[in-house]
């Protein structure tokens, strides 16, 4: 009886403590048996580029479902356009927020597991890569005072913190619109079901439990400037059919600017999460 040969997993590093290029052919990946070998690696890289791929969006939602529970979006959507255009994003508003270091999900019960990006419409060179950093790999380089500083500590999460950025000063009826979608106490470190760990910080935490508010605020801007230095990061300048992946329960990302009216365009799919932040 013949035999078939399994597909390997082909990959190459981008950066020690972040990062790697999946270089296997789209006709492979869409196969379904690397997805575990891809969570795996997800895991320990925080990042994975696939070059110039160019998923369509039925294939774009076919690999997704290789790696593990398809997350559908809030109107049941399969495909989020990311995009700052409200005549193609209803909460384009809102989007503003992801130029700067956050995750998604921190008020859900149990964040997703990864989100899949796909490059359609380019910003003008230069602008609009995106950014992430590995928090696995930050809070395993935190020196040993920091790690017994951070480990019972916890903050607030709220979507008012993500939109003081973008918008300082509110009038009263924002805050109250923003301050109505509620808020969430989180540990600043996650102890995963695997038994690592990784720091819960971002933008959308606003203050630490039990702290001074500008020492709470300090510790916080410590931490996101510890973690999101050269050694933890890597930037993704795109081209279109990129597509690339990343672990929201272990990292950070963010959009670098780019004109709000530049027509760019992002298709994301999400991979539900299976545990919660404890």
């Amino acid at each position: 009886m013949a035999t078939q040969e399994l597909t390997a997993l082909r990959s190459e590093e981008i950066k020690p403590k972040i990062g790697a290029r999946v270089i296997n052919s789209k006709e492979e990946l869409l196969a379904g048996d690397l997805g575990g070998e891809i969570m795996n690696l997800l895991e320990h890289r925080g990042v994975l580029v696939f070059p110039e791929i160019n998923f369509n969006d039925e294939e774009h939602v076919a690999f997704t479902n290789t790696l593990g529970k398809f997350a559908r979006e809030m109107r049941g959507e399969e495909i989020y356009k990311v995009s700052l255009d409200e005549k193609q994003n209803a909460t384009a508003e809102y989007l503003k927020g992801a130029f700067f270091w956050h995750f998604d999900g921190f008020m859900s019960p149990m964040p997703i597991r990864a989100s899949l990006l796909s490059a359609k419409v380019l910003s003008p060179p230069g602008t609009g890569r995106t950014e992430f950093a590995n928090t696995y790999a930050a809070y395993e380089a935190l020196s040993g005072e920091d790690k017994a500083l951070v480990a019972d500590l916890r903050a607030v999460h709220a979507l008012a913190a993500t939109q003081l950025d973008v918008t300082p000063e509110p009038t009263y009826e924002q805050w109250q619109e923003w301050r109505a979608i509620g808020r969430k106490e989180l540990p600043l470190v996650w102890t995963h079901k695997s038994g690592r760990k990784s720091l819960v910080i971002g933008n959308s935490a606003h203050n630490i439990l039990d702290y001074d508010p500008l020492d709470g605020e300090e510790l916080l801007i410590r931490l996101r400037s510890f973690a999101t230095g050269p050694e933890f990061t890597y930037s993704h300048d795109w081209k279109v059919g990129d597509l690339v992946m990343w672990d929201n329960t272990g990292s950070l990302h963010r959009a670098t600017y780019y004109p709000l009216d530049c027509g760019r365009m992002m298709h994301r799919t999400k991979i539900e999460g299976d545990e919660p932040i404890v």
